[in-house]
Parts: structure tokens; sequence; C-alpha cells
């Protein structure tokens, strides 16, 4: 590197940490933000298949991506956790004995099994190669830190006369996955495994690189080992940060060390999780950067949950209106657009979604994207067009159907969490035609909120009747599925370490509507935080009521207007605006535009025309 490319580099540096907003405009040509230009697009194998993809389906996804997708912009194919497993299960991890496989030198590779290519010592690199052939790039997910076998077999880090067991620390160990100990900074041998790992994948062809473990909580000494060891293979290796959210306080370092990292946990087909985006993203909004983006994670649209860690085979729980809201702020947003459906499986409204030229345009190269206003739940993002100067105007309807207060709850539990696991609930239903049970998030920050009903009956002093022989009428959920005798996650209805053989899991927020038989008069259950969040590293939080009238109050308009004033874009009176999603012109405008936007829907456009003089 030459000194004027250095200072270059130094200086560009300077900027990002003074002003994030101001490094959109130019990076280095010499540093890594240029491997990520404009946010990352691709497929993920996570919300589909979970810790199982096999090379077949990764093909396939690979195909259909070749076929529909590249010349939207749509390139890198990402296999996800544990492909080093050969007898990796769906609904959980197994570790009770997972068949790894791993190199001499302490380093996963591809199950044979599951991958048929890279027997023989080939890696991963017959699938690269399939993938570079169709003009796609290639990724893989990484857990932070050395094997936990590697460990244990002594086995030696290559380049050094030292061995895995000299560099770990079960200090950090993630809670959630126990395959990896951490990596001590700074240890003889440290940076001589990270660089073993990535001269491994650079051999391989590997384009991206997804970090598990690494963000939340944030690991700064390991990150930067990770960075070096990239940097030296002279690989274009596009670094992603996993899981969030990523502590703002170290917004700055991420910026000067990976090309994406993660905002928010898992995000799935969960209308409260997309909800809650809208404050994520604007807080996120000023440490966009070229090169280095803010991830609001991937877009859990299609089809599902096949053999996922989670759920269950289904097309996305997203209404038609909230999917546009989904890819309308992330495109506004300039998140990376990680696709996590089954690409073969998607129907043409999908691949409609995916492939909305003017949509990606702005996710693409908009410039000074950030939250025009929040008026309640109504919600407008405003951007630039750096080519024409023209705005785009993002305008949402985040308005839901309010609760009622637990006060008109005719039980409610206490807090329930790690601490206090369970509580009994009886209630009196005398005279109630309706029974709603209902489940709210504990406000804890976490997204754990799985809750158990248990042993749930219906009695009238002389006769029982278990509330699970009764079918429910309508039945949300938070995240996934509310399901009969089985936890939210999948599993059996497990509280405090007891199993329960019936019951109802869910997740918070959760409403559960029943028509009640004639003749009872009491409601008795359990109510408890199942093992699958009291098990995680901070748990979950929720109550539980029961409500024997609506637990809601009366819904909202279906649309309203949002009048955005043109001033407030910088815009002078005769300006036309166009729609981006159907192309269409909606029209020209003097001092206002005022769109009917639907409930869980948002609107999305292009406002060309005079700027008022500053």
């Amino acid at each position: 590197m030459s000194l004027t490319q250095k200072w270059l580099s130094i200086a560009l540096g300077s900027l990002a940490l003074a002003s994030p907003a101001l490094a959109q405009k130019a990076t280095s040509k010499t540093d890594f933000h240029q491997w990520a230009p404009t946010p990352p697009m691709g497929w993920n194998s996570w919300d589909c298949y979970g810790p199982t993809v096999t090379e077949a389906e990764t093909k396939a996804n690979a195909d259909y991506m070749a076929r529909n997708l590249k010349d939207s912009g749509w390139e890198y194919v990402v296999v996800d956790i544990r492909w080093y497993v050969g007898n990796d299960t769906a609904h959980g991890y197994n570790e009770k004995n997972p068949d790894w496989n791993i190199d001499q030198y302490g380093r996963f590779v591809p199950a044979p099994n599951r991958f048929p290519s890279a027997a023989g010592g080939k890696g991963f690199k017959p699938l690269a190669d399939y993938m570079h052939a169709k003009g796609l790039k290639f990724g893989i997910h990484l857990m932070r830190g050395v094997p936990v076998i590697a460990v244990q077999r002594k086995l030696p880090i290559k380049g050094t006369k030292l061995t895995a067991d000299a560099i770990h620390s079960k200090e950090g160990q993630a809670a959630w996955l126990h395959d990896m100990y951490t990596v001590v900074p700074g240890k003889p041998g440290a940076q001589e495994y990270y660089n073993s790992l990535f001269e491994l994948y650079a051999s391989w062809g590997v384009d991206f690189v997804k970090i598990d473990d690494l963000s939340e909580p944030y690991h700064t000494g390991e990150i930067e080992m990770i960075r070096k060891a990239i940097d030296r293979t002279g690989r274009q290796i596009v670094f992603s940060m996993s899981p969030g959210e990523t502590p703002i306080a170290d917004a700055k370092h991420a910026q000067q060390h990976a090309n994406m990292w993660r905002t928010v946990g898992d995000f799935w087909d969960s209308w409260e999780q997309l909800k809650e985006h809208f404050e994520v993203c604007n807080r996120w909004a000023p440490y966009i950067m070229t090169g280095a983006w803010p991830d609001a994670d991937m877009l859990p649209l299609g089809r599902l949950g096949i053999r996922a860690e989670r759920g269950d085979d289904r097309q996305t729980r997203f209404t038609p209106d909230e999917q546009r809201t989904l890819m309308t702020l992330w495109s506004i947003f300039r998140s990376p657009l990680m696709f996590g459906g089954d690409l073969p499986s998607n129907t043409p409204a999908t691949l409609a979604l995916l492939t909305n030229p003017r949509v990606l345009a702005v996710n693409k190269t908009s410039m000074n994207n950030r939250q025009l206003f929040r008026r309640g739940d109504l919600v407008a993002w405003t951007a630039d067009d750096p080519k024409t100067g023209d705005k785009y105007l993002a305008v949402f309807n985040a308005q839901d159907q309010e609760l009622a207060p637990t006060s008109a709850a005719a039980a409610k539990s206490p807090l329930i969490n790690r601490q206090t696991p369970q509580a009994t609930l009886d209630v009196d239903i005398t005279g109630a035609q309706k029974l709603y049970l209902s489940v709210r998030g504990g406000d804890d920050g976490t997204a754990w909120d799985h809750a158990d009903w248990l042993a749930p009956v219906l009695s009238n002093g002389t006769k029982t009747m278990p509330l699970t022989e009764l079918p429910w009428q309508k039945a949300s959920a938070g995240w996934g599925q509310t399901t009969l005798n089985k936890s939210v996650s999948g599993g059996p209805l497990v509280v405090a370490g007891k199993t329960y053989p019936a019951g109802i899991g869910t997740h918070a927020n959760s409403v559960i509507e029943y028509t009640l038989p004639a003749g009872y008069t009491r409601f008795q259950a359990t109510v408890g935080l199942d093992q699958a969040a009291a098990g995680q590293n901070t748990g979950g939080s929720f109550q539980a009521l029961v409500f024997t009238k609506s637990p809601y109050q009366p819904a909202p308009a279906d649309s309203v207007r949002v009048p955005v004033a043109l001033a407030d874009l910088g815009l002078a009176p005769g300006c036309i605006v166009q729609d981006l999603w159907s192309g269409r012109q909606v029209g020209k405008f003097t001092t206002e535009f005022v769109p009917f936007i639907r409930r869980h829907g948002a609107g999305f456009y292009r406002i060309s025309g005079p700027k008022l003089a500053k």
C-alpha cells in the first residue's frame, strides 16, 4: 500500500468515526468496505432448513436464484449453522451425540453425508465452484471460537507448535450452543488459529462469512482477530456479525471491522417483531455507511420452517400488507437483504416482491436515509436519490387493534420469569359464553416469551372437562404457532423441570379464543415459562391473563390518511409523485401529499420537483 493509500484509509476511518452519515459518501478503494459497496443480497438456509440443509437443497436454491433473481442483484448463497455435523436435527440442535467432521488442525469441515462433493478433503470448494459458475457467490456460517472437540483432542494449530487447548477459555461460551470455546485474544497461537481458518475458507472460494455469537455480547478481541485473518488471505470475503442487538456503543468499532452486523436477535414472521423494527431502524440509521451496513436480519418470506430450528413447514405468516411493509422498511433503511424462504417454492407474488426494480434501487443507491416523523404508529421515512436529487418517501401505518387494560381481565398471573417460572389461576366463569387466554410480554428486552397453559380444565363442581378437548375459535402467537400438547418451539411442555402431557404452548403476545359449553362455572390452569425460554442465557418473562369478554379495544380504521408536508422534504410546490411498487404516477401536488395507508401496510414513493430555496 502506498503512503497516499495509507493516508486515505486513515482519513476515511476517521471520517466514519466522526460522522457515520458522511461516511456513506466514500471509502477507500483498497479497504474491505469496497467488498460490499451496496447492501449484500442473497439467500440463507436458516429460516427453512435450520441446521440440516443439504447440498442438493443448497443447489436447488442457487439454481432458482441464477434463473430468477441474479439479474436483480441477488448473488449470495449462504449455508447456515452446523454444516459440519452429519446427524443434526430440526427443532433444536443435536448436542447429545453429534457426528463431528473436523480436520487435523481443529477446523470444522463439511459433513460428506450432507455435502457429498466435500468428500475426500475437498471441503466446500466444489460447491463454491458450482456457485461461481452460475455467476453467484458462496457463503457459510461459523460460530465464534475454537471447537470444543479440538480442545479436548489437543489438535495442533497450523503453522505453530501449539495445540488448541493453549488458546481457549470456557468463559463466554455461548449458552445456546456448546460447540465452541472462546479464543483468548493475545494468547500465543490465537491469531494463528483464526489465520488458519480463513486460509482454508479462502482456498475453498468462500465469499461471505456469517459469524455467530460475536455481536451480542460484543467480542472486540475476536472481531479484530477475524478482521486481520480475512485481510491476510487477500480474498474479498464479506464479514457479517451475528446476532443482535449489537451494542450501539460498539457501532463505530463494528463499522471499522465488519461489512454488516445485526441490529436484532433472530427475526421471524411475527408482526410484533416487525413493528419493533421501526424504532430499531431509527436508532441505527445514523450508522449506515458504504460497505458497513446495520443488518435488520433475514427476510422470513415465502415458504419457511421445512426443517427449521423453530416452527413448522408453512408459508410466511405475514399478510401481503405486512410483506410489503417489510420490504419497504428494509429497502429505505438499506439493510442487507437475505431471503429466508425456500426459493424453489416461491409464488409469483413472492418473486415480484423480491424483484421490483424501483424498490431495490432505493436499497442499492439511496442516501441520507432517515425517519422523517413518527406520529403514534404512523411513520414516515425519507431518503435521497443521489443522481437526480429526487426524494424517496416511505409511509407506514403500524396501528394495531389495541389490547384491553389488564384491569379488565377476570384473572391475571404475577410476572412469570426464570425466578418465578409458574403460577396457578382459578377463575370464576359463571355465565360466560367466551373464554380468552391471553399472554402478554414482560418487556424485559428478550423475545424468549414462551408460555405454557398447563392442564387447563373447565369445571362446574361435579364434572370437569379438559380445555384441550375443546377446539379454539382463533389463536394467535407473537412468534411461532399456538400448539396443542407441545411447546411453541415444538418440544414437550416442560416447566421448572417437570414435563406436562396436556396443555397449550404459545408465545407472547398471544390470544386464544374459545366458545364455552353451557354450565361450566370455573376455569383452572397452571401457567409457566417453558424450558425452551428458561434455559436460554437471558430467559424470558410474560404475564398470563384470562378474559371472559373481548381482550381488545375497538379496531381502528382499515386505512388512514397520512399527511406529509412537501416542505418537510425540502420541496417546493409542483411536485410529481410516483408509486414505486406499481410504477404508476400518483399525481402533482402543491403543499402536501396525503396517501391512504392500510393498517400494517406501507406506501413507497419517488417525489420529483423543485427544491425549496435555501
